[in-house]
């Protein structure tokens, strides 16, 4: 399949799974604070082996083009571990997992697993908002000598904010489905009408000050 079909597979499977939930009307509150008509969460999709195993060969053929030199394959705690062993496992690399900080009780570790010298990693992430857990995940890999090939993810909100996050520490981040491909999937199957797309469309482009029609 080509990035189009992929994320337009991607679309259909969190949407089938009940993965995204969408409520314009009654929104959702992000540990962040913004107000949101979208909920994304992953890590649904791994209890239908079916599409868990799409998004595994999925992920995995994409770090097989984009990043052929990889030998070692990270998870972002937590939703990104169960992904990355998958992947892990169909590439048959080595895995190691990322703490959001250093445990504070025995080695104090932050990477979890074992790996070589300079190898270069691709990191593993169920979802980019902010991109604040990946860029820190990458930095500890950095911080270790690891090469960071990039960050892979399913999905990805699409935020101007996160994308020039990446650019300025230099790491490079893909995603199979982003949030244009979410919708128009969405749309297609008839599980968003005309005035949830637009108030969807607008959130997108200011999420930190969107509020839902009926609090305008």
């Amino acid at each position: 399949m080509n990035t189009h079909e992929i994320a337009s597979k991607i679309a259909q499977i969190l949407l089938e799974t009940k993965a995204v939930q969408f409520s314009p009307a009654q929104p959702y509150q992000w540990a962040s604070g913004w107000i949101s008509p979208i909920y994304c969460d992953n890590r649904v999709t791994l209890s239908f082996p079916k599409y868990r195993t799409h998004i595994r060969q999925m992920l995995a053929d994409r770090i097989s083009h984009e990043f052929s030199q990889c030998d070692l394959v990270a998870g972002v705690a937590t939703a990104g571990i169960p992904q990355g062993v998958l992947v892990a496992e169909q590439l048959g690399l080595p895995f190691v997992y990322v703490r959001s900080k250093p445990k504070d009780h025995g080695t104090r570790s932050q990477i979890e697993g074992r790996w070589e010298s300079n190898a270069k990693v691709v990191l593993i992430e169920d979802l980019i908002s902010t991109g604040e857990s990946s860029l820190q995940a990458a930095s500890a890999l950095r911080q270790e000598g690891l090469e960071v090939l990039g960050v892979l993810s399913i999905f990805d909100y699409g935020f101007p904010l996160a994308a020039a996050k990446f650019a300025n520490q230099g790491f490079r981040f893909l995603s199979l489905c982003t949030y244009s491909d979410l919708l128009a999937a969405a749309v297609e199957y008839s599980y968003l009408d005309q005035q949830s797309l637009d108030s969807l469309e607008q959130w997108r482009l200011a999420p930190e000050s969107w509020l839902p029609a009926t609090a305008n």
